[in-house]
C-alpha cells in the first residue's frame, strides 16, 4: 500500500503570521503548535511527517524540526535545498529522510522540480553524506526521464516526482492525460533502475485517486489540502480522509522499511 507523508509546513505559516516576532518561553500562548499538529496527523494515520526547513525559515524553524525529531512516534522526512548550510543542519538533525528540492526565496511553495543534470556533483557529494549517516535521501525531481536518470546517478535511493504540472492540468482532459502518462513512464524508469518513487505537489482529494490508479508509489506527501481541508473537519480526520483515498486506491504493499 502507498504510504502517506503528511506536510505540516502550512501550521508553521500560520503561527509565523501572527508570532513570527514574538520571543518564547515567556508565558505566552503560540499558536498553532507544531508538535501538536504533527501528533494529530500521526493519530489520523500518516505514516510520517514532513517538514521543510527554508533558508529564510519562513515557516519552519530549526528548533521545530529538533523538538519533531526528539518527539514524534512515525518517521520524520525533512525537505532542504542542497547547500552546505542546510545540509549541516540536517546531518547534525539526522532525520529518517531527507529530500533536496529547490529553493527561490520569492515563491510561496516549492514551484519545480531540482535540476539534477546541472547539479550532479553537489547533489552527489550531498546524498553520499548522508547515507554515511544512515538517512535516505530522496531528489525531487520534474517527471523528466533525463533527470530520473541523472538522480540514479547520484546514488541517491529515492525520487519524489514533482505531480505540481499533473494539478495544474485537472481542468483540461488532454493536458491531464499527458501529464499523467508523464508521471507513469517516469516512475516506471525510476523502479526499473532500483530507485523507490514517492510523488508530491498539489494533490488533493479529487486528483489523488486516479493518479493512483495509474501510477505506483511507495509514498505520497501531502499537505497543503489537508490543512486546507482541516479547518472545516480537524487536522486528525482530514488526514484520517486522505489515508482513505489512499488505501483504496493503492495497487501495492509498501515498501519503505
Amino acid at each position: 500500500m502507498t504510504l502517506l507523508g503528511v506536510n505540516i509546513d502550512h501550521c508553521a505559516t500560520l503561527r509565523q503570521a501572527r508570532y513570527r516576532e514574538t520571543p518564547s518561553g515567556r508565558g505566552i500562548i503560540i499558536e498553532p503548535d507544531v508538535l501538536s499538529c504533527a501528533k494529530l496527523a500521526e493519530s489520523g494515520g500518516a505514516d510520517s511527517i514532513t517538514a521543510h526547513l527554508r533558508e529564510d525559515r519562513r515557516h519552519m524553524t530549526d528548533p521545530d524540526l529538533f523538538c519533531l525529531r526528539k518527539n514524534i512516534s512515525t518517521k520524520l522526512n525533512m525537505e532542504l535545498a542542497c547547500v552546505p548550510q542546510m545540509v549541516e543542519i540536517a546531518l547534525e538533525l539526522k532525520p529518517d529522510f531527507v529530500c533536496l528540492v529547490p529553493e527561490n526565496r520569492k515563491e510561496v511553495t516549492t514551484e519545480g522540480g531540482l535540476n539534477v543534470i546541472g547539479r550532479l556533483d553537489e547533489i552527489s557529494e550531498a546524498a553520499e553524506k548522508f547515507a554515511e549517516r544512515g538517512i535516505e535521501c530522496s531528489l525531487f525531481i520534474d517527471p523528466d526521464e533525463r533527470q530520473v536518470e541523472a538522480a540514479k546517478k547520484t546514488g541517491a535511493p529515492l525520487v519524489e516526482l514533482h505531480t505540481g504540472a499533473y494539478a495544474n492540468s485537472w481542468g483540461n482532459l488532454s493536458a491531464r492525460e499527458f501529464e499523467t502518462k508523464r508521471l507513469e513512464k517516469a516512475s516506471k524508469l525510476a523502479s526499473e533502475l532500483g530507485l523507490k518513487v514517492n510523488a508530491g505537489h498539489g494533490l488533493n482529494y479529487e486528483n489523488t485517486g486516479p493518479l493512483l490508479d495509474r501510477c505506483e508509489f511507495n509514498e505520497l506527501n501531502i499537505g497543503h489540502t489537508i490543512i486546507s481541508r482541516a479547518l472545516l473537519v480537524g487536522l486528525k480526520e482530514a488526514v484520517s480522509q486522505m489515508k482513505s483515498i489512499i488505501v483504496k486506491h493503492s495497487k501495492s504493499d509498501g515498501i519503505r522499511e
